[in-house]
């Protein structure tokens, strides 16, 4: 079985996930994006084995802890999509702009593409494109377990901000209407920020993206 705990980092209140596999005890942490002793002292606490970093995409509030964390244990940071170099290229610019302290350069050891998995344990993370928020943003999907990590896609009654530099409010809707529906209804996503829901939920009931916006 697939487990996660939520912890919530920085004024922001970013949804950190630290997921593992029961069996294998094998974890990762999807989205440090900051306080990364807290982060640290989490998975010490745990008794999990972490393997590995996961980036949804590249701002600030979701990969601030990414390098330092991943030096804490020795691991790789995993994802996102190549694309995110625009956003990783400007973590000081960022920092600036969101009010928190200057972080370490973020360099991925892996980059992630559409259709890509990564393997948990005896759990297998199906890797999902989904631009528009931010060009390379990428959401991780274990269907077996029915539960996606979102990242700033997708949030309960929202989406994600496209104002942004190369953000894309057609491309954003257009990647969860036909990325992330076809999952399945049933399954559960943590995103960024805020409460947990469902993809059924959010076609019923999300504004932006609900099944009666499209006709």
């Amino acid at each position: 079985m697939l487990r996660v705990q939520i912890i919530p980092v920085t004024h922001y209140q970013q949804n950190c996930s630290l997921v593992w596999c029961e069996q294998s005890r094998e974890a990762a942490l999807v989205d440090p994006g900051g306080e990364a002793q807290k982060l640290i002292d989490a998975v010490e606490r745990s008794g999990l084995r972490l393997t590995k970093v996961l980036l949804t995409h590249g701002h600030m509030d979701h990969v601030g802890a990414a390098a330092e964390v991943a030096r804490a244990f020795e691991v790789p940071i995993i994802g996102p999509h190549k694309e995110e170099l625009f956003w990783l290229g400007m973590l000081d610019q960022q920092a600036q702009m969101m009010g928190f302290e200057p972080c370490e350069a973020v360099h991925p050891d892996q980059w992630l593409a559409d259709g890509d998995t990564v393997t948990l344990g005896q759990h297998q993370l199906q890797v999902r494109h989904c631009p528009g928020h931010t060009p390379g943003h990428v959401v991780f999907v274990d269907c077996a377990a029915k539960i996606a990590f979102v990242g700033d896609v997708l949030f309960k009654g929202s989406v994600g901000r496209t104002d942004f530099p190369r953000g894309d409010q057609a491309q954003l809707v257009q990647a969860i209407t036909t990325k992330l529906w076809p999952l399945g209804d049933d399954i559960q996503f943590v995103p960024g920020h805020g409460p947990v829901s469902t993809f059924g939920a959010e076609r019923a009931s999300n504004p932006f993206v609900a099944d009666k916006n499209f006709g």
